[in-house]
């Protein structure tokens, strides 16, 4: 059973690797895949009717049940207002959040590539995609959230066994699952004020 995942210490690395890659598309995949613990075609398929940057939630397509609601935190959300909406050739706007022009869906498809060059850039051994979803987990337990909490957002089925697990509301999810991004930024050695981010307000950009 694979256990790869990424180590705090390598993290300050992995998060400048990302910052070279010529997709900003990509980069943004990328580090919003390690912040959500989401699956990759999950979040592949992200559209920008998923998005709700008034409430701060995701809608994401689920592997167990149709769809999940996430907290939209606030890195996250000043990663996916930072990127255009891409069109296709034909002029009519690319629904996808995480666009590529290379793919025939029009959505990131194969985002093992530019993983591949981030890790490379970093030094760091192999870390499969799945790894990002893993390190999620590891480091949501390490920023001290509830078990519960953590499978929630990433998608899990329900357990009786940890916590006494009961679905939690999206306020009550919140709090949490900013508590794991503060957690990563921090060991990434990333910068970020959500408050001054929130005051600033969340802009999306549109594709010349």
């Amino acid at each position: 059973k694979r256990r790869d995942a990424l180590e705090i210490d390598q993290l300050p690395a992995w998060f400048s690797g990302t910052d070279k890659l010529r997709s900003r598309a990509a980069a943004a995949y990328l580090r919003t895949l390690l912040l959500t613990g989401a699956r990759r075609e999950e979040l592949a398929g992200l559209r920008w009717d998923d998005v709700d940057f008034q409430w701060s939630k995701l809608t994401i397509a689920d592997k167990v049940d149709a769809t999940r609601v996430i907290p939209l935190t606030p890195y996250v959300a000043s990663l996916l207002a930072g990127l255009p909406k891409a069109k296709f050739k034909d002029g009519t706007l690319n629904p996808y959040v995480f666009a590529s022009p290379m793919s025939a869906s029009g959505r990131i498809a194969e985002p093992r590539a530019p993983h591949a060059d981030v890790l490379a850039d970093a030094g760091i051994p192999h870390v499969s995609i799945h790894g990002l979803r893993r390190t999620f987990s590891l480091l949501g337990e390490a920023a001290g959230a509830p078990a519960g909490a953590i499978a929630q957002v990433m998608g899990h089925k329900p357990s009786a066994i940890a916590e006494g697990y009961r679905p939690r509301s999206i306020d009550a999810l919140r709090p949490y699952l900013a508590q794991i991004e503060a957690f990563i930024l921090d060991k990434a050695g990333i910068k970020f004020d959500p408050t001054t981010a929130a005051t600033a307000g969340l802009r999306l950009v549109s594709a010349a």
